[in-house]
């Protein structure tokens, strides 16, 4: 039960905007990235997406199952509690004890965004995150950019 609870609480402060993140999070953190493989990552990556897939503004943009959702949350839910019980298990109990239940939120947010840039690092990904580039006006960008310049320190002999 216990267990449980503790990954209800995860699956919970993944949705909060920030934590702080102190020495025992960090340490957390860093072994939820360096045990996991990139499969791994990805899979958790596919998770966030299927979450974000709910939303009303994204619905219309994925054909995302309710038997590929369940297929997914069961993976995920396997691999977290792996992490938390099994290989990452001494550095969760000492994030929790000396940093609170946020520690775990913090790791993970470390987590995800380590996962999401390796997604990132596809080059289809990049390819088509490049294509927005084609919609910019990059020289009304500069002008708009270059007038507004940070002004530089005064000299003690100008004051």
């Amino acid at each position: 039960m216990k267990r449980f609870l503790l990954a209800l609480l995860l699956l919970f402060s993944l949705t909060a905007s920030s934590a702080f993140a102190g020495p025992y999070s960090d340490a957390l953190g860093k072994k939820l990235v360096s045990s996991t493989t990139s499969e791994e990552k990805a899979l958790f990556v596919r998770w966030m997406f299927v979450a974000m897939a709910l939303h009303p503004d994204l619905k219309d943009m994925s054909s995302i199952t309710p038997a590929q959702r369940e297929e997914v949350n069961r993976a995920v839910a396997k691999l977290i509690m792996r992490m938390l019980t099994e290989t990452c298990a001494v550095e969760a109990k000492e994030a929790v004890k000396y940093e609170g239940a946020s520690a775990i939120e913090s790791a993970f947010n470390l987590f995800g965004q380590i996962a999401a840039r390796e997604l990132f690092t596809n080059p289809e990904v990049g390819a088509g995150m490049a294509e927005l580039q084609k919609y910019f006006d990059s020289k009304a960008v500069e002008e708009a950019l270059s007038e507004v310049r940070p002004s530089s320190p005064k000299k003690s002999d100008e004051r």
